[in-house]
């Protein structure tokens, strides 16, 4: 599209200005903001020019102009700039600054920073499991109370779950049910782990003392497990957006945000048109909402993702901005993890 530079500064100021304030733009408004002088008519006749482009539209109340889903995206693609201010950059810096974090830490300590920040919704989605396969199970004793699982895919995930048993269970009957879960679930798909375990619950029975004390244990920690693994922040800040103002339309929205696999679906749909913004974020524009999401590391040979979810009249440069520097905290931390021998939760 081949906008002139005076163009370019219009539609951005534009853009800028209405996603801040909410209030259609016009020309009078343009002129106490642009910093060359230019008259009036002169940025009607732009105007009309961008409108005509697709690139902004009138609303029905005012005689200014506002971006369309084509302008944001345009905006996104070529005019934003991402740059952080300093006493945010600050504030991130010191909080970030405490290394004693374990990852799993900094990544829901980034969302609720981003809806903070943003105003708007975040979500972090784990990497699905789901069809992941148990390589691995160690259980390894606390006391005659209580004992850590460590669970290890075919795919490297490792999930850690702490047990408090209501009785004692001897040292026994947590190797012989250590020996016994890596010898009948190795191989099967997290999905199913559940239901394997209803199959061997008489083996269990047959060879461990505490036995029933044990499968409950087990099976919780395997529901938990198959769970869509979904964090989500600023729920609330939806209410406070006018364009969510239809109470259908937003019951509908948080009803989705309190499902990670329709979430998933949400995001990833096929239908869906992503733009990309650098190496590892993309704009989804979804009816009249946005969703910029980042990938980041989550373990060794996984990806998890971030989101800001809003208005397409959002401060694209912000939440960009704000996400570049949450997914290199992560990605940081992960390496130095992975430097020093440790996983994801350790």
């Amino acid at each position: 599209m081949g906008l002139t530079n005076r163009q370019n500064v219009i539609f951005k100021t534009i853009v800028e200005e209405f996603t801040r304030t909410a209030e259609p733009i016009g020309s009078k408004t343009l002129m106490n903001l642009l910093d060359f002088p230019v008259s009036s008519a002169t940025i009607r006749n732009e105007m009309a020019t961008l409108e005509k482009c697709g690139l902004l539209e009138k609303t029905h109340t005012s005689s200014g102009r506002i971006p369309s889903s084509k302008g944001y995206r345009y905006y996104v693609e070529n005019l934003m700039e991402t740059d952080l201010d300093v006493p945010t950059k600050q504030t991130l810096q010191t909080y970030f600054s405490n290394r004693h974090y374990s990852i799993d830490d900094v990544i829901d300590k980034s969302c609720d920073i981003l809806s903070q920040m943003t105003h708007l919704t975040s979500i972090v989605l784990g990497p699905e499991c789901e069809e992941q396969k148990l390589q691995n199970i160690q259980l390894i004793p606390i006391n005659s109370k209580s004992a850590v699982a460590i669970f290890v895919t075919d795919q490297g995930h490792t999930e850690n779950k702490v047990f408090q048993f209501k009785e004692d269970v001897s040292l026994e009957d947590i190797r012989k049910c250590t020996d016994l879960l890596n010898d009948q679930l190795i191989g099967t798909p997290i999905s199913q782990l559940e239901e394997k375990m209803n199959e061997i619950h008489p083996l269990m029975a047959a060879n461990l003392v505490r036995h029933e004390v044990l499968f409950q244990a087990f099976v919780t920690a395997f529901m938990r497990f198959a769970q869509e693994k979904v964090k989500v922040s600023g729920r609330s800040n939806m209410l406070y957006q006018p364009e969510f103002s239809d109470m259908n339309r937003l019951k509908e929205f948080l009803n989705t945000l309190e499902n990670g696999q329709l979430i998933r679906e949400w995001t990833h749909s096929e239908e869906q048109n992503a733009i990309s913004i650098g190496n590892k974020k993309e704009l989804l524009q979804i009816g009249d909402c946005s969703v910029i999401r980042a990938k980041f590391k989550y373990s060794q040979g996984e990806e998890g993702e971030l989101m800001v979810v809003g208005p397409n009249r959002m401060q694209y440069s912000k939440v960009v901005g704000l996400m570049d520097y949450m997914t290199n905290v992560i990605e940081d931390i992960f390496d130095d993890d992975q430097k020093k021998g440790g996983g994801k939760n350790e």
